[in-house]
């Protein structure tokens, strides 16, 4: 896949087959490019094609798989630990993350609340979130393929100036829920997670082309533990699993960014 050649295109869903699942036909389907999942999207395109995921030995697969049997119980998949959320933080996102697995479950809920945001299409604020959620030896580059992909045109295409705000009366919305966890491979060093989310993105606003509505999606973040934390490697988005769209009445564009500047947000933890 190269460098850029689906930054921007028009998300689209296939309808599904008629095979009576009720989940068919119902979704949503084509996508305006303006959207702001599409920034998303277009990044992980980039980080895609500069980060390959770390490789591992078939030897030490089937040690992890015994270690999941062994301290993974079935109701692990939903159940909560009991464990405190960390107090830490560093730029303003969590640190501190536990060296275990449920540490490694919170610090990819956090990383993904993150990585999917308003800050992040701001330069201001991204260089500190790159400093702080992705491991070290890869901070330069994504930077670097983070400022070509959000350019001062494409933030003028989805409704933002040059330093990711939107214009006067408007509020930009870009808020992730996540909604679950799961981990796919563990290690003493690195670890594999699965963050299911829901989100809302868009603008509000009166005149507004990019109204906000829902989403929902799943990343794949790839961590290592460097300097006592869990940190990003890579990762990688996919859309849904999507639940059939309800009846709710859709809010106004006033009620929409007072609710984002009124409820603040969480600090996620298994």
């Amino acid at each position: 896949m190269s460098l850029g050649d689906d930054t921007g295109q028009t998300r689209i869903r296939l309808p599904e087959g008629s095979d009576g699942d009720p989940y068919g036909g119902a979704r949503r389907g084509g996508r305006s490019s303006s959207r702001s999942l599409v920034t998303v999207v277009g990044v992980v395109v980039l980080l895609i094609a500069a980060i390959a995921f770390a490789n591992r030995g078939g030897d030490d697969s089937a040690a992890e798989e015994g270690a999941a049997s062994a301290d993974s119980p079935k109701a692990a998949a939903t159940a909560p630990s009991g464990k405190k959320p960390v107090t830490t933080k560093a730029a303003g996102i969590p640190s501190g993350f536990t060296h275990d697995r449920e540490g490694a479950q919170s610090a990819a809920a956090n990383y993904a609340v993150v990585l999917v945001s308003a800050d992040i299409l701001k330069p201001a604020r991204r260089t500190d979130i790159v400093q702080q959620v992705f491991v070290a030896d890869k901070q330069a580059a994504l930077e670097d393929r983070f400022s070509k992909a959000y350019t001062k045109d494409f933030l003028s295409n989805i409704g933002l100036d040059e330093n990711g705000n939107a214009a006067a009366g408007s509020t930009y919305v870009s808020r992730t829920m996540p909604i679950g966890t799961k981990v796919t491979s563990y290690s003493d060093t690195t670890a594999a997670v699965e963050v299911w989310c829901s989100g809302v993105f868009g603008t509000a606003g009166e005149k507004s082309t990019n109204p906000v509505t829902s989403d929902w999606f799943t990343m794949t973040l790839q961590l290592r533990w460097a300097d006592n934390d869990w940190k990003v490697e890579a990762f990688s988005q996919k859309d849904g699993p999507a639940p059939v769209p309800g009846d709710d009445k859709a809010s106004t564009a006033e009620e929409m960014a007072k609710a984002v500047q009124e409820y603040g947000g969480f600090t996620y933890a298994r």
